[in-house]
């Protein structure tokens, strides 16, 4: 199969890290399958690791509300990075947070019909929002944390939003956790709640990878250089595992030990995760327009 498209070439390479060259052949010798191309890269040793983020399309803003014993996420999109700094959009998302709080809405539809001041709802003060400003308005999710322990809480730049729930240590830990997580986003909190299936995966590709001289090493110290590399690939998607990023010398459960501390849960939304964004080539659509392409 050697029509594959630059689009896809360009995906597998943002994801992979590999060369274009690299990143085609592996597509052509997969069929354009991009998923099973990431894992033949990875194989090959030419992609340490899937470098995909969530596609962020959406423009808007996370906010957070707390009180003692809970607190909430919310995010709220719009149409363009103009509105998201509107003063109306910031009161509206500021005060959609206070009731989404105190609501005690489980979800998002919940949410919506949730009674908003000077309106019927949430729903309702949304679309008399998008009357004003001319732009879709989505209520878009909800994550709430409740503890009789401490939250952490930690706003980045409103596009990025992180609940942390403690069993034990200080407000401070709690929101140093938090910050942690904004900017690592690991995928799981423990090493036990890692799928079985990843950790199969991880294995079957550290074995590919392995050189013909390693491959044939006795089967228990073949066994015991699998294991430490599946360990480290654990460790670095999971919250304990991770260095903690306030102080590199010591890991996330480090840190929380020297506080006889342990996390119950954690929350993290980023605006637009999800949703795909249509990337429009300005340039090219002139070019078209004028019967030059």
């Amino acid at each position: 199969m050697s029509n594959i498209s630059a689009q896809l070439v360009k995906e597998l390479r943002e994801r992979s890290g590999a060369g274009m060259m690299e990143c085609k052949k592996a597509l052509v010798e997969n069929n354009g399958d991009i998923e099973v191309a990431m894992e033949w890269l990875r194989k090959s040793g030419l992609a340490k690791a899937d470098k995909k983020a969530s596609r962020v399309a959406a423009e808007g803003r996370i906010v957070a509300a707390q009180a003692p014993g809970k607190a909430v996420l919310v995010e709220i999109n719009c149409e363009t990075d103009f509105v998201a700094k509107d003063a109306s959009f910031l009161k509206f998302s500021d005060t959609v947070a206070d009731v989404a709080l105190n609501s005690g809405a489980a979800d998002i539809d919940a949410l919506k019909a949730a009674a908003y001041p000077g309106a019927t709802n949430v729903e309702e003060a949304a679309k008399a929002l998008i009357a004003t400003i001319g732009e879709k308005i989505d209520v878009r999710r909800l994550a709430r944390v409740a503890t009789d322990g401490i939250i952490g809480s930690y706003i980045h730049g409103g596009r990025i939003g992180v609940l942390v729930a403690l069993k034990g240590g200080s407000e401070e830990l709690a929101r140093g956790i938090a910050m942690h997580v904004a900017a690592m986003n690991p995928a799981y909190v423990r090493a036990e709640d890692v799928p079985a299936d990843f950790l199969a995966k991880e294995k079957e590709i550290a074995l590919a990878a392995m050189s013909d001289k390693e491959k044939n090493k006795p089967a228990d110290i073949l066994e015991k250089i699998v294991s430490g590399k599946v360990h480290k690939i654990v460790s670095e998607v999971t919250l304990l595992g991770q260095p903690y990023v306030l102080d590199t010398n010591v890991t996330v459960a480090e840190a929380l030990k020297k506080e006889g501390a342990d996390v119950i849960s954690v929350a993290r939304l980023a605006v637009g995760e999800g949703i795909e964004k249509v990337e429009e080539d300005f340039a090219a659509e002139v070019m078209k327009q004028a019967g030059l392409r």
